[in-house]
Parts: C-alpha cells; structure tokens; sequence
C-alpha cells in the first residue's frame, strides 16, 4: 500500500529499488505538493490584493516570484536527493547548529502559515455557503484534522489535490479570459514595470515559495525514497514541471484580477471579512463563478493546512530521531489544533493574516537557501562527491543576495499588516 504523504517514516527513506510507476506516481506527487503549497489561499488572496493596488506593474513581481522559485526549487530538490537528508539534517552537516535554527523558523512559520491557511479556507466556505469566515475556519481545521486522523487518507489526498488543481487552472483560465484584461500593457510591464515595491515582490515569494513551501516537495520525494543520483533527472524534470504549472496559474490569475480591476472595479482589500480573490472573480462570472470558487478556494486551503503541518511536523526529527510515528501524527494533529486556536482568537482579517504569513515567509527563505547554497558549495561529501553544477551554485548565491535584500527592505511593511490601524 503507499505510504501516506502524512505518515513519513522514522526519519529514514525508504530505499528499495522503484518501478517506473512507483517513481512516476512519488514524482507527480511531490509536483502537486509543491503546486497546492504554492497555490493555495495565500497566493491567490495576495495577487488579487496586490493586483488592485498596482495593477499591470504586479506582473513584474510574478515575473520575480518565478524566477526565485526556479532557482530556489531546483537546489533544495537536487541537495536533498542527493544527500538522502531532510533539509534540518542537511544544514547540521553543513554548519553545525543551523539545522535546529531552521526546524524553529520553518515549524514557526508553518505555524503561522497555517493560521493563514485556516483563514483561507474560511473564506472559501464564507463565499461557497456564506459561512462566517471565524466558523468556516474552525470548520475547515476540523475537517482538516479528520481527514489526517483517516489511516487511508494519504491515496484519497494525492488524488483530490490534482482533481483541485485542474478546477482551479480551468476556473481561472475562465475568468481570465470573461475578464478581457489588458494583456499588452501586462507583458509590457513583466519587464519594465513602472513600479517595483520589494515588499509584494517578498510576500508573494513568500506565498509561493518560503518557508515550509520550499521543502515540501522534497520532503515528500525523501519520504517515497525518490533519492540518489540515479534519480536526479526525474527529479530535475519534475521540479522544472511543477515550477512551469505554478508559473503558468500564478500569471493566469493575475490576468484574471487584473482584466477586473482595469474595467473599474473597485475590490475591498482591508474591511472585516474581506475577501479580494472572491470578488474579482464575483464581478467577472457572476454569482455562479463566486461560489465554484468559494468550493476551488477552500479544497486549496484544507490541502494547504494538511501539507504545511505535515511538512513543519518532518521538522522535528531533528530534535529527537527516533520518534515514532504515531507521535508524529499526534504532533501534526496538535499542529492544526493550536493554528486553529491562534485563528479562532487573533482579529487580524483573514484577508490581511495571508498577506503578513506570505511576507513572513519570505524573510524565512533567504536563511534556509544561504545554508543549503554552502552545503552544496563545500560539502560534496554530503553527495556521495557529486560534483554540484557551479551555474546552479552562482544562481544560488544570486537568489540569496537578492532574496536578503528583499527581506531588509521589507521588513518594516511586512509587519505592519498586523497593526490595527492598517
């Protein structure tokens, strides 16, 4: 039976050879993982909210978001097949002590995360059925916490999480194209914006590619035993795959919102119970399109909250190897039930909680990728002496300098979201 993306083993690979059809299988699931991580309800809440405040110039930051996801994704897939280590593991090796530093900032994260995410799938029911967003999340966690309880959940899960990406391309390809959005005007400005702010280009990242998101897929190709370097093209192959769909939704979308904003519609991004992506999507299909996207908005949030506790959870291996695996499904359990709690009681809008979690994470990433990046620069004993690509290091380096910068810049924008006046 396979193994349930839930339930990873103590800590260890497994190692068996694989079938062209088990790889296949763990390679399209690490490419969903990774794809409903990055887009789930923080991604979609953060471009509908920035795209109504910079309009066509949003389209830089997407530009941005993918060429880091392409860079960051490709490194952390490649370092932890080869290594056959978590990611925690992996930065012990490389700098003693860092491996504990980035398990508390990827499970604190994760934590904060999934507060978003609850969040997220409260104003997915909020707009399916007109649940109050603060009982659509309770709710959703709950369900949530079910589903992860089921010991035939992980099958079920695979299979839902592609049946809810195909909804959500074809709903949005949809909008996009009812929306008519200026598309010359967006490509232009892809590359000469008339304006950068590095604090939605540090959100959005964030929202699609910080934090715990950077590590789920190949945590989840570690727990299937897709490693090795004889594994490596599959590996290569499928992060390139999932970073194309990724890219190709998150422009889809933009176009989608933007296509609403540049006919005049104005959609509130701040009030109580704001739900940005909802109404753009409301003004350009109707009350029929509202709802289906209320339905695609929540299944994205409950995978996400099920995939960021599962992912944060891997994290605590480090502290204490050989817990077993029932403990570690109580620990993913007791995740969800505190994120629910820190929901049920923080005030801060849903809207406004996804967009301070996407930018916390994106002061996450550039820590992470810095070690990783001299893993792979000084320790090629860590891969069995694989001699690491140096384009793919100076890419690296690149990205970390960039994603540094980013950080500091936004640091002060970034938590100002939590404050009553905003």
């Amino acid at each position: 039976m396979e193994q349930s993306p839930i339930s990873p083993n103590n800590g260890t690979p497994p190692t068996p050879a694989m079938s062209a059809k088990t790889r296949r299988a763990a390679l399209v699931a690490a490419i969903f993982l990774m794809a409903t991580s990055a887009i789930g309800p923080g991604f979609i809440t953060q471009t509908a909210t920035f795209t109504s405040q910079l309009g066509a110039a949003f389209a830089f930051a997407i530009l941005a978001s993918i060429l880091i996801d392409f860079v960051v994704q490709l490194n952390i897939w490649r370092i932890v097949t080869l290594t056959k280590m978590r990611a925690s593991d992996i930065a012990n090796a490389a700098i003693p002590g860092t491996g504990y530093l980035l398990a508390v900032l990827v499970i604190v994260g994760g934590l904060f995360f999934n507060i978003g995410n609850i969040g997220g799938s409260g104003l997915g029911l909020n707009a399916m059925l007109g649940v109050d967003p603060k009982w659509g999340g309770a709710i959703s966690a709950l369900i949530a916490i079910g589903i992860f309880s089921s010991k035939r959940a992980g099958v079920a899960i695979d299979r839902l999480i592609v049946v809810a990406g195909v909804l959500m391309i074809l709903l949005t390809l949809y909008v996009a194209i009812v929306s008519a959005p200026p598309v010359g005007d967006a490509l232009f400005q892809t590359f000469l914006p008339s304006t950068i702010n590095f604090a939605t280009i540090t959100t959005i990242v964030g929202g699609t590619v910080g934090g715990y998101i950077t590590y789920s897929g190949a945590h989840r190709l570690l727990d299937k035993g897709t490693v090795g370097i004889e594994n490596l093209g599959a590996v290569n192959r499928a992060a390139l795959t999932g970073i194309a769909v990724t890219g190709l939704m998150r422009y889809v979308l933009f176009l989608a919102i933007l296509g609403v904003v540049a006919s005049g519609v104005v959609i509130d991004v701040s009030g109580k119970g704001a739900n940005p992506a909802a109404q753009a999507f409301q003004a350009a299909a109707g009350e029929t399109g509202y709802r289906i996207f209320g339905a695609v908005l929540w299944f994205a949030a409950i995978t996400s909250v099920i995939g960021a506790a599962y992912t944060s959870v891997s994290f605590i291996t480090v502290f204490k190897k050989d817990i077993s695996e029932r403990a570690r499904n109580i620990a993913t359990v007791i995740f969800i039930a505190v994120s629910l709690f820190f929901y049920v009681i923080i005030t801060t809008p849903p809207a406004q909680m996804l967009i301070f979690v996407g930018g916390l994470n994106g002061l996450i990433l550039p820590i992470g990728l810095s070690i990783f990046i001299y893993a792979a620069w000084t320790r090629s004993d860590l891969m069995s002496g694989y001699r690491y690509p140096r384009w793919l290091l100076v890419l690296g380096v690149l990205a970390c300098a960039l994603t540094w910068y980013m950080g500091y810049k936004s640091i002060g924008p970034i938590f100002a979201l939590l404050s009553p006046a905003t």
